[in-house]
């Protein structure tokens, strides 16, 4: 059985990496796959010629809808109904909120460049 939702980050963002992995193992999204996007470069190719650019954010497929970014975040915490851990409960209740998330976000992607610029990793997976 295929997936019904994708989830795709970056996976040498610290950030990232434990996001997506309190969602594969704390959310409780049923059909829902994670994809590091630095080991799927084509498919991180195929999205940004379609417009999404993960170095703007993570990306969700939703069968043939796209999410991307703050709406991305936003939809897979709107759907986690009851966290099983205290820091995806906060990122929950953080980004339930499309305002919160809208105001959030920004920051997030900041802390992402900052650290990858600290670990010495280019922040573009596409060139």
């Amino acid at each position: 059985m295929q997936s019904k939702y994708v989830f795709i980050y970056d996976g040498e963002c610290p950030f990232c990496n434990q996001f997506a992995e309190l969602l594969e193992l704390k959310s409780g999204i049923p059909n829902l796959s994670i994809l590091n996007g630095r080991e799927n470069l084509e498919e991180i190719n195929i999205l940004y010629r379609q417009g999404f650019d993960i170095d703007k954010g993570a990306i969700l497929k939703k069968g043939d809808e796209i999410l991307h970014g703050a709406s991305a975040i936003h939809w897979i915490c709107s759907q986690i109904k009851e966290p099983s851990n205290s820091l995806l409960k906060i990122l929950t209740i953080t980004f339930m909120s499309k305002w919160r998330t809208s105001m959030v976000f920004p920051l997030l992607l900041f802390a992402r460049r900052s650290s990858l610029f600290f670990k010495g990793v280019s922040n573009k997976l596409v060139n």
